[in-house]
């Protein structure tokens, strides 16, 4: 048992890192970055296909900001430099789904969300009103 306490406090440091709030919040960065892959697996294997779920790009967006101020604090230009430009596709692909998601039309008879091509209902068969298209003025 000794030994097992010995792994988790050694010289009266737990897991033998010396802690401040600022590795607190580098290792939270390192944390949320990773839980991101168990989010997209987790969402794979309910759906059996290939997804990649917001929850991922949210996770990927809060991880390597945490880790981008976790590096700036510490000065560290080769982890500054990994972490400086990662949010953009991050923004990008959150930016795009929800333009996707908003553009869904409803079914008048069913109410099912439907995707933005769609011309009938995939729930019910109903035909949807196709928008009219937007001319440049």
């Amino acid at each position: 048992m000794e030994r097992l306490t010995d792994l988790v406090w050694y010289d009266g440091k737990f897991l033998g890192i010396e802690w401040s709030g600022w590795k607190v919040i580098g290792w939270l960065g390192n944390a949320v970055f990773f839980s991101r892959f168990f989010v997209q697996w987790y969402v794979t294997e309910k759906r059996r296909r290939v997804v990649v779920p917001t929850a991922f790009w949210w996770l990927s967006l809060t991880g390597s900001l945490l880790l981008l101020i976790y590096s700036l604090r510490k000065r560290d230009s080769v982890f500054i430099f990994a972490y400086a430009f990662t949010w953009i596709p991050y923004i990008r692909n959150l930016v795009i789904h929800y333009r996707h998601k908003d553009a869904h039309r409803q079914c008048p008879k069913c109410a099912w969300s439907c995707p933005p091509p769609s011309r009938f209902c995939s729930q019910c068969g109903t035909p949807l009103e196709v928008p009219e298209p937007e001319t440049a003025q």
